[in-house]
């Protein structure tokens, strides 16, 4: 992605209000994640369900892989590498491929796919919206987001519905 392509992609939400709305959808889309997995364990492990172990491990041990790959890799974010003003601001420097909040929102949405599957398709939804808002957002490429995405499902296909 240019600055030029990054320009023309954010134009429409250059307005305050427009930047504002995407910076507050981006925050309820990640903590509406955030805050539905440990729901979920807990309503797991309340009902003493057996499936609670692999509901905590696959998206743990696939967050800790991708950390470690994220950490070696240190790929800039759009707003290092390009001349352009993000949206949703940031101080961080590097770790940028892949989006962390993507793959997270994704390997939650197939925890609750295994789990529950309407609610995983909606934050699978939630997923595609969030992946937008972080490159329009200008903090990830667009790499960063499909690459999270991809990552974010593989792990939850092989964690719960091969192995």
């Amino acid at each position: 992605m240019t600055a030029q392509q990054y320009c023309r992609i954010s134009a429409p939400f250059r307005t305050p209000a427009r930047e504002k709305g995407l910076r507050i959808l981006n925050t309820i889309l990640t903590r509406t994640c955030y805050v539905a997995y440990p729901v979920a364990l807990i309503v797991l492990a309340v009902r003493q369900d057996g499936r609670l172990l692999r509901a905590f491990l696959v998206p743990a041990v696939s967050f800790v892989l991708l950390s470690v790959y994220r950490h070696v890799v240190n790929a800039k974010r759009p707003y290092e590498v390009l001349d352009i003003q993000p949206i949703i601001h940031k101080d961080t420097k590097g770790f940028s491929f892949p989006s962390r909040h993507v793959f997270s929102c994704f390997v939650i949405a197939m925890t609750f796919l295994w789990l529950v599957p309407w609610l995983g398709a909606v934050l699978l939804c939630f997923g595609v919206l969030l992946a937008c808002c972080r490159v329009v957002g200008g903090v990830h490429f667009p790499r960063d987001v499909i690459v999270g995405a991809a990552v974010g499902i593989l792990s939850g296909l092989i964690g719960f519905f091969v192995i």
